[in-house]
């Protein structure tokens, strides 16, 4: 028995620190920590959390492309995208991603990204080319766009926290969040953020929920036809001991909000009430749905891909 333990633990440290690539792992970690019945009825049965891929620098920005049927996600120091299937295959989507961050599909499925490194918003045609859709604001260089949405219209929503930047670099008096019109013009829709970061719409696209990571908190406000953001109110508090903030989120077709947070995915009903939290071994960045119903949370959390099923669908895109 000895031998056989020693020989275990033998190939399990070879497995975990082969050539430090990354390495296909589907296994359970993690918990939920459930404060409400409510929050119980979003998962199904004996449902767990499951690491599908780790070995990562950085994760985030995952979107899933369900035409290749694989999660694209951005690894941010190593300046790549990769895909991964549902069973756990890594590939390299991008090689040279320009430090990519958050990502998203408009109407018409094509890739729009925010890169650190150039400090823009582009988006990927049909063909390969690259568009930049935006890059300065009022002859000034833009922070380092961060996270990103686009509105059944084609209207784009982005964050520009500094994270990405020295201070010495900043050019922009201050953390922005931005649209983009259809017709390409870039306006500053909120400037009284200490670090905006996610950002996601409800079902019926009338409100824009939006937080700060450094405030610790989780806004939302009413999004008007021409674009604005007005009646800006706290929807909830997140500061908390644990560690971790809010930054990237997600919303399910019936609104409730899956949102990155302290100690991990922090889970709202439309109400503002707190039902839960999906607890990840490791700080989560980001999330989106994936598979083939839409009923797959995957989630960006340092180093690896996690996952888990929901019974709520989320808001599928292209």
């Amino acid at each position: 028995m000895l031998k056989f333990l020693r020989s275990f633990k033998k190939s399990l440290k070879q497995l975990l620190n082969k050539g430090k690539d990354r390495v296909k792992l589907q296994f359970t970690v993690g918990y939920l920590e459930s404060l409400s019945p409510n929050f119980d009825a979003l998962f199904p049965k004996g449902t767990k959390i499951k690491r599908v891929a780790t070995g990562f620098q950085f994760t985030e920005g995952p979107i899933w492309f369900a035409e290749k049927n694989c999660l694209i996600f951005s690894d941010i120091p190593a300046n790549k995208m990769y895909q991964l299937t549902p069973q756990g295959k890594v590939t390299i989507f991008r090689e040279s991603s320009n430090n990519s961050n958050g990502l998203t599909r408009d109407k018409q499925g094509r890739l729009i990204a925010c890169e650190h490194h150039t400090r823009r918003v582009t988006r990927t045609e049909k063909d390969g080319s690259i568009t930049i859709l935006a890059d300065n604001f009022q002859g000034k260089k833009l922070n380092s766009p961060n996270d990103i949405v686009v509105k059944s219209d084609g209207t784009i929503y982005f964050t520009d926290p500094p994270f990405g930047i020295k201070l010495e670099q900043q050019e922009q008096p201050c953390q922005g969040v931005y649209c983009i019109s259809p017709d390409g013009n870039l306006t500053l829709v909120a400037d009284d953020f200490e670090r905006p970061n996610g950002l996601a719409f409800s079902p019926d696209e009338t409100k824009l929920y939006l937080d700060d990571s450094s405030g610790h908190h989780l806004r939302v406000f009413d999004v008007q036809s021409d674009g604005k953001l007005l009646n800006s109110r706290i929807f909830y508090d997140m500061k908390t001991n644990k560690s971790g903030c809010p930054d990237g989120m997600k919303i399910d077709i019936q609104g409730n909000i899956y949102c990155t947070g302290g100690g991990g995915i922090w889970v709202f009903d439309p109400s503002g009430n707190h039902l839960g939290t999906i607890v990840t071994p490791e700080i989560p960045a980001n999330c989106n749905w994936g598979d083939e119903d839409w009923q797959t949370l995957y989630i960006t959390a340092q180093t690896s891909i996690y996952k888990i099923r929901v019974n709520i669908p989320g808001i599928s895109l292209p």
